[in-house]
């Protein structure tokens, strides 16, 4: 959301902010077109046979990329294996445009709808991004060249899964392959070390631990727990958090895929709409959240404001360079220390490639080089969590090895659920306005999940369950 899933994505992701952020490398490429053409139908598939996977054999090509890696470690990867991908392959010369979260999905839409849309995109994995270009036939499926490059073998299907549709795009997590992601994200507990020894405390063992550290630190003139809601989807991160303690991860799959089978309005949802809106009451929360946009507030974090940030993974780098050793990183924690781990996460968003493309081939390698087992060593490096080859990467003790740890548990233990946003093709507007609404006591939390069924099911029932 990611947010945004991935998030942003998250996600993505559900979900990378830097607003108004646009850092161009090479040829600067122009905005969406203006002029556009009715949706394609479904693009067919090559032959894996056709793929040519030499990139030396594909002549003179300008490929346009478009992606959101505009932070400092997600920036840093991108600017080496771009570099390394062309002193390779000099006949491909790389015409990059790299743009915050916000402003890459504002402009995707009218990219791909357009006549000359870029050749390889980083797409939301939602239904309302990488679902509604599917639909509309605007990206190609990838099912030939993973055949061709292996990617079934590198990547397992718990990942591949993510950016898998069916070619009418109503199915999400099934179907064809329409992209492939470079990170993995877990959105989990960032803490500030020394602020804990200050205040006496550890690392919270349980969730009961975690609220107790809260109200400790709320006792004692800290803020408790950083938090800018602004741009509404950061709360989206928090309220999965919770809801990972009092909802069984198989009926928030189930809600997060859009599938039939499970309620917003159950009595667990409603334990933990009420439990978030007990954190305002108390004072949990910084001042002034719900005015405060995402980058200021963990950038206060970084610089000493706040105990506790609830996040995803990809702010590692920033938030290390900023703390260093006083930086700590752990999945959220159950009702027992021995909980099976529930946290919300998957993969960072993933990189696809327009149907319009004349150089569907040379799109295809480019995305395999930045995938590859070397591009993983880059991430590391960077300060990012690869989402392949995780266990076989050396990293320093501290906050970058908590971060590993805790993907590589929640993955072992399939721990992850996923991003909420992907649930309905509104469903990220749907979900942010309505925890503002409930954040700001505009909503009960009752009338909060109802908001949320009613999108919910009026999708199941329209998408055939």
């Amino acid at each position: 959301m990611t947010a945004p899933t991935r998030r942003p994505r998250g996600s993505r992701a559900f979900a990378l902010l830097a607003a108004g952020a646009l850092t161009l490398t090479g040829v600067l490429a122009g905005c969406a077109p203006g002029s556009s053409a009715p949706p394609a139908s479904s693009p067919p598939q090559p032959s894996a046979s056709a793929v040519q996977t030499d990139p030396a054999q594909l002549g003179q090509v300008t490929l346009t990329v478009w992606d959101q890696e505009v932070r400092g470690g997600q920036a840093a990867q991108m600017e080496r294996l771009n570099k390394a991908f062309q002193e390779k392959y000099p006949n491909i010369k790389l015409n990059r445009v790299s743009r915050s979260f916000d402003d890459l999905n504002t402009t995707l839409r009218l990219a791909l709808s357009g006549n000359e849309p870029p050749d390889v995109v980083e797409a939301n994995n939602g239904r309302s991004s990488m679902g509604a270009f599917v639909k509309a036939g605007q990206l190609l499926p990838l099912d030939a060249y993973a055949d061709a490059y292996g990617w079934k073998q590198r990547y397992p299907e718990s990942v591949l899964r993510y950016s898998r549709y069916t070619a009418d795009g109503k199915v999400f997590g099934e179907g064809n392959l329409y992209g492939l992601p470079q990170v993995g994200e877990v959105v989990g507990i960032f803490y500030n070390k020394a602020k804990l020894s200050k205040l006496g405390l550890q690392p919270p063992a349980t969730w009961a631990d975690f609220e107790s550290a809260l109200e400790t630190a709320k006792a004692k003139g800290e803020v408790p727990l950083q938090f800018g809601n602004l741009d509404k989807w950061p709360a989206v991160h928090v309220f999965g958090t919770v809801q990972g303690r009092h909802v069984p991860k198989e009926q928030i799959s189930t809600l997060a895929f859009g599938k039939k089978g499970a309620s917003w309005t159950s009595p667990e949802n409603l334990k933990a709409a009420e439990q978030l809106v007990s954190w305002v009451d108390k004072g949990y929360f910084a001042k002034g959240f719900n005015g405060q946009d995402y980058d200021a507030s963990w950038q206060a974090f970084g610089k000493g404001e706040g105990v506790f940030l609830i996040a995803g993974t990809w702010l590692l780098a920033d938030l290390d360079k900023a703390l260093g050793d006083d930086l700590g990183f752990m999945l959220p924690p159950g009702a027992t220390a021995d909980a099976p781990p529930v946290a919300t996460g998957g993969t960072g968003l993933p990189f696809a490639v327009t149907s319009k493309t004349k150089n569907p081939d040379a799109a295809a390698a480019y995305i395999n080089f930045i995938t590859s087992a070397d591009a993983m060593k880059v991430l590391t490096e960077t300060g990012n969590l690869p989402v392949a080859d995780t266990s076989a990467q050396s990293v320093k003790e501290g906050p970058q090895q908590d971060v590993f740890t805790a993907f590589g548990t929640a993955t072992e233990k399939d721990g992850l659920v996923p991003y909420l946003d992907y649930a309905t093709p509104t469903f990220a507007d749907t979900l942010g306005a309505a925890l503002q609404d409930l954040l700001a006591k505009k909503a009960t939390p009752q009338e909060f999940l109802e908001k949320l069924e009613k999108d919910y099911t009026s999708f199941v029932e329209s998408n055939g369950g």
